[in-house]
């Protein structure tokens, strides 16, 4: 049985009569204890999907169709009351900015204490005890003295670590980490990649895991899914994904990192850029900047299909 199963997930943004749609048709699932990979380019539509499955969307986006199945119930089927039970205590979320996503004017340890009295209903001393101890948890060598601090006399990397402690302070069973990384130095990366893959290894909890960085995946996750234009365009196995791409878009974005057929001094960009949700093009959405671009593939969209197992994508190659 899958922990989370996202089934044709739709939200669009109606400003001035016109509609934009940033998550579209985007259907994935998380097994327990595995860690999901969602790429793409800045703009694809992967966080907006992350806070489509909290329900976190503003408006004015709103999630138009589609299932959110997580732990059996279907997360948009519930009340805003039954849903605030669900965030921060059975999922959790890792934001990719923690200065903003930190209260500056409270202690960090605090903030941890909070989301613990808020969905454990224990009080104050048990709450810092548990904080503490999270704070050890997430590789903070004085936990106590780390608890009275603020998040401007921690570091980046601190003050990620930080957020992942909070995320994980109730116990969840599935943590959504949205570019965990971003604007971290490459040693501080790879101890937040570590400590998160250790967490997943040793709670057996789940993991979408929300980045650009491709290399990230190659060593974290299981399974990949590449977005674009708010579609999802390519779901693999990990493992296979680097060996042998499906769609053009993932066989571009692997020749701009590694170059074409693993040859370093040949690395090749991707022409052109994501279209803006307000002026994205007929047919495939991809279709201006692919090089096996079909005539078909300026008129109608493909659908996303099965071509092996575990393998998903959307084109017309297929």
């Amino acid at each position: 049985m899958q922990l989370l199963d996202v089934t044709d997930l739709n939200t669009s943004f109606f400003i001035d009569n016109n509609v934009m749609h940033a998550v579209d048709g985007v259907s994935f699932s998380v097994p327990k204890g595995e860690i999901f990979g969602l790429v793409g380019e800045s703009g694809c539509g992967k966080t907006m999907t992350a806070l489509s499955v909290m329900r976190l969307v503003q408006p004015p986006g709103r999630i138009v169709k589609g299932q959110v199945v997580f732990e059996g119930k279907d997360l948009l089927g519930l009340s805003e009351r039954e849903m605030e039970k669900v965030r921060g205590d059975r999922i959790g979320m890792v934001f990719q900015e923690p200065m903003s996503a930190l209260n500056p004017v409270f202690r960090v340890g605090e903030q941890i204490s909070e989301a613990i009295i808020i969905h454990k209903n224990v009080g104050k001393k048990e709450a810092k005890d548990r904080a503490v101890e999270l704070l050890k948890q997430v590789g903070f060598d004085e936990p106590e003295k780390r608890y009275s601090q603020y998040p401007h006399q921690l570091s980046g990397g601190q003050r990620q670590r930080i957020l992942i402690g909070i995320a994980i302070s109730c116990g969840p069973s599935l943590v959504i980490a949205d570019e965990p990384t971003t604007a971290l130095d490459v040693a501080t990366e790879s101890q937040i990649i570590n400590l998160l893959e250790n967490l997943v290894n040793d709670s057996a909890m789940s993991m979408i895991f929300i980045t650009h960085n491709l290399n990230i995946m190659r060593k974290l996750g299981k399974r990949i899914g590449i977005m674009y234009a708010g579609r999802m365009l390519e779901q693999n196995l990990v493992d296979v994904f680097f060996r042998e791409p499906l769609h053009p878009y993932s066989k571009g974005l692997l020749s701009s990192i590694y170059g074409l057929a693993g040859n370093q001094k040949r690395l090749t960009a991707i022409p052109g850029s994501v279209p803006k949700l307000a002026e994205l093009p007929r047919g495939c959405k991809f279709h201006p900047r692919c090089p096996y671009v079909m005539p078909v593939c300026r008129e109608e969209e493909p659908v996303i299909k099965e071509v092996g197992k575990g393998q998903w994508v959307r084109c017309y190659l297929y």
